[in-house]
């Protein structure tokens, strides 16, 4: 501490203002942590080595290894050692819980992939290199983002696994009413002319109210590049894992288009007991209504509306009609055309369903909530020409719905958690290293005479107590 407080007044004297001096203050702190660091980890290898030892194993060799940790580069020596198997490991590296070859930290990994999830690569390297002494390449966070969302999407993956071979549902919580909406979004493949479809679904229990705010109530998001069944038994495991929907009434909304059906609804939700609801969603609707009737020419427009307002199945195809025969140019009759047919085919999910069920919640809201959740991924994934890999893509939409449902960690985690038993090891290492760092105390020197058995015996009982 003194050494430090000492460099600290060197570098006030020799610095000629205060901006370099933090800098070279916040150099300084970081070289003293990871040198400190470094040192415990070889202490706790010099430990690890002596119980092995006794074990039986056998000493290989002694390699050093640098990782780079959110504070600072800790270089550190470690032992290759091999078991009575002949099996040969680092006995630090697999308790501390580092990967073979991993160069960088769990937390800088999970950090930058949850920076990366907001800013581009390059950014978030640029971020990082001024605020921290982690330094790396924009290519290197591309890695970490396919490392970790790989880790999420595997969770979701065995999650999956692990409904499909259970022989009962879990008791999950009992609501009232459950809502789910579906859609797609496109980004750019890296191939020309391609096209990658993000699959985004979004549970919830309805609506909260804090002020003139509204917010939805325990939004669970899935994201996914996979092919549509998957993305389905995605959705349906994530309900079913969290939801005994067996009493409740499910409302869901989507477009209909190719994948996100009433039919994918049902299925997804089979296990409620009462006819699970799709309504077409209503922004959908009305950008079909813009696109069809560009101008508010003769009231052709007001009129489509209310028809469909007040689901009047003739006044709708009157007023379609009756416009139709009014144009001449091709392109706008075909756009017609489109609308009237997207109308005609979903027509009989075309209502609000707050005046479908008996007894309406209070709190009750329109559905349309996916528009805007889309933005998170179109934001991210869509501007300034963006192109994506299918991994790069499929990582990054993972990672994107762990950051929303707060199991990205977890997941990233998974393998690299401690079990109970590994834990007390760790304990009792630490422990045992502690102790034999302890300053051993000057000696005072051997005194004339005769010490009696008992004080003898008082006085090292007496020091051990100290010690321990």
């Amino acid at each position: 501490m003194e050494l430090i407080i000492s460099k600290l007044y060197e570098l006030i004297k020799d610095t000629t203002n205060v901006i370099e001096m933090e800098e070279e203050a916040h150099r300084l702190m970081y070289g003293c942590f990871t040198s400190l660091v470094g040192q415990v980890f070889r202490e706790l290898d010099r430990v690890l080595v002596s119980q092995r030892l006794a074990e039986g194993w056998k000493r290989e060799r002694t390699d050093s290894r640098s990782i780079q940790f959110i504070f600072g580069m800790v270089t550190f020596d470690r032992t290759l050692m091999k078991n009575p198997n002949g099996q040969a490991m680092y006995p630090l590296d697999e308790w501390i819980g580092l990967r073979k070859r991993q160069r960088y930290s769990p937390l800088v990994e999970v950090k930058v992939a949850e920076m990366a999830s907001e800013s581009t690569y390059r950014e978030v390297a640029h971020t990082l290199e001024a605020w921290t002494p982690v330094h790396l390449s924009h290519q290197t966070v591309g890695h970490m983002v396919k490392v970790v969302g790989k880790a999420q999407a595997q969770a979701d993956q065995d999650r999956v696994a692990e409904m499909e071979e259970a022989t009962s549902l879990p008791n999950g919580e009992k609501v009232e009413y459950f809502y789910a909406e579906a859609d797609g979004v496109f980004i750019r493949g890296c191939q020309k002319k391609q096209h990658i479809e993000v699959r985004h679904a979004i549970l919830y229990e309805g609506w909260e109210k804090n002020g003139k705010r509204i917010s939805l109530q325990e939004p669970t998001v899935i994201m996914t590049t996979q092919p549509v069944d998957a993305f389905w038994e995605e959705v349906q495991t994530m309900a079913a894992s969290r939801y005994s929907l067996e009493e409740t009434q499910v409302v869901t909304n989507s477009d209909g288009g190719n994948g996100y059906t009433a039919e994918r609804f049902q299925t997804a939700f089979s296990q409620s007991k009462h006819q699970v609801l799709n309504q077409l969603d209503a922004y959908h609707v009305a950008q079909g209504v813009n696109r069809a009737f560009p101008k508010e020419e003769k009231g052709y427009k007001k009129a489509v509306r209310q028809a469909l307002k007040v689901h009047d199945l003739d006044a709708f195809k009157l007023q379609v009609d009756t416009y139709e025969s009014t144009l001449e140019d091709p392109k706008q009759i075909e756009k017609v055309q489109r609308f009237r047919q997207y109308i005609l085919h979903n027509w009989s999910r075309i209502y609000d369903w707050r005046e479908v069920v008996s007894d309406c919640p209070k709190d009750a809201r329109k559905l349309g909530a996916m528009e805007s959740h889309q933005r998170q991924v179109s934001f991210r994934m869509k501007k300034r020409g963006m192109h994506w890999s299918a991994a790069g893509g499929e990582a990054m939409v993972k990672i994107k719905q762990g950051i929303q449902n707060q199991t990205l960690r977890p997941a990233y985690l998974a393998n690299q958690q401690r079990s109970t038993r590994k834990q007390r090891d760790v304990k009792k290492g630490i422990r045992v290293a502690a102790l034999l760092r302890q300053p051993t105390r000057a000696s005072i020197g051997a005194k004339q005479g005769r010490i009696p058995l008992y004080e003898a015996h008082s006085s090292a009982m007496g020091y051990l107590v100290k010690s321990f």
